[in-house]
């Protein structure tokens, strides 16, 4: 059984799409944010449930599109604990697995290119990010970087896998699709046969260009593909001229909302209010009622009436990206809005109305009970 690649050619990005032929569960690796509607797509035409987005590091030249998958198809996000994406639902250490349908990936920290980085291996295939590359391997200059990490990371990890496991790796820039451990050990031009002190001089008189996309690509990513806006520490102008107050932590949301200042407003859809769990106290007003329909059309008038004059108003959705655009609108409303950063995954098993991310695990709080 293979993988569904594709391929995004603004940045010769490989994305994979794995699955279970039985329950039709899905995993998508290293999604970019440009091609969602083709992931989307590409979901519906194999008729695949997602239930998770992972990413092999935080990538320097583009955009991930795992938070608008998950807001799409509720499938959780995964990411490397080590490389700092604090809103991936699930931080992977070595060793892990995630299990879609009967069919599972196995985590391999491969830290080199980012000191994060993981390969993941699936049957006889392993996905190797940007650590091994057709006839190559990851740059290790930025990023927390390490040439000494990486020659280990392939030579102790990757080639101890078995010589015929297909390596798919996260780029080709010569229109290549696939490679083998094999191949690999024996005519990769910049490790194999190397001591470690050549591949360290290798590595450090290779003098790349700077990636062109990394200042905008990195902070989003490290948001699993959001972009916060004007309130976010390290915010640029141009995000703050997007449009609305700011990004606030549950905390502080909860502090406006138990002294009055603040409204709560849920911006979820009626059936994963319904599913997943209620926020006491919070405003039911979904911002669509299914993925891929156009904004409730009672939006506008409903919020203006549930936000008093001279209140914020703090909006939260399951991840953060509805919430964030419902955030825009109601500025555009006159309104102060704030985005509560994180977002909102209940437990369907339980009794209690209460969160699994970010502040809705906070203790004490009328949002968590139970």
């Amino acid at each position: 059984m293979q993988p569904i690649q594709l391929f995004d050619p603004a940045s010769s990005t490989y994305t994979y799409i794995l699955f279970d032929e039985a329950s039709r569960e899905a995993l998508i690796v290293d999604p970019v944010d440009e091609q969602l509607e083709r992931d989307l797509a590409t979901l519906r035409q194999y008729g695949l449930k997602l239930q998770w987005a992972v990413e092999t590091h935080a990538h320097a030249d583009h955009i991930t599109s795992a938070a608008l998958l998950a807001e799409h198809t509720g499938a959780k996000t995964a990411a490397p604990a080590g490389c700092g994406i604090g809103t991936a639902a699930v931080q992977l250490a070595h060793g892990d697995t995630l299990a879609f349908g009967a069919e599972s990936i196995r985590a391999l920290h491969t830290p080199g290119h980012t000191s994060g980085s993981m390969s993941f291996t699936w049957r006889d295939h392993v996905f190797t990010g940007d650590t091994l590359l057709i006839g190559g391997c990851g740059r290790t200059d930025f990023q927390s970087g390490s040439a000494e990490d990486l020659y280990r990371s392939l030579t102790q990890v990757l080639f101890a896998l078995p010589d015929a496991t297909t390596v798919w790796p996260a780029h080709d820039y010569q229109g290549r699709t696939r490679t083998t451990i094999g191949t690999e050990k024996t005519s990769n031009a910049r490790v194999a046969g190397k001591t470690l002190a050549e591949f360290v001089a290798t590595m450090d008189g290779l003098n790349l260009p700077r990636p062109r996309r990394i200042d905008e690509a990195v902070p989003a990513n490290l948001s699993s593909g959001v972009h916060h806006d004007a309130g976010s520490a390290g915010a640029t102008a141009a995000q703050a001229a997007a449009g609305y107050a700011g990004d606030v932590s549950a905390e502080l949301a909860f502090a406006w909302w138990q002294a009055g200042e603040a409204v709560l407003v849920d911006v979820r859809t009626d059936a994963e209010r319904e599913w997943v769990g209620f926020v006491p106290g919070a405003v039911a007003l979904a911002w669509k009622q299914w993925p891929g329909m156009a904004m409730n059309p009672q939006f506008d008038a409903d919020l203006k009436a549930a936000v008093p004059a001279g209140k914020k108003v703090v909006l939260l959705c399951r991840s953060g990206v509805r919430s964030v655009a419902a955030a825009k609108r109601a500025t555009e409303l006159g309104l102060e809005a704030y985005n509560i950063l994180e977002g909102f995954e209940g437990d369907p098993d339980a009794n209690a109305q209460r969160g699994h991310r970010g502040g809705w695990r906070l203790r004490g709080l009328p949002w968590r009970q139970g």
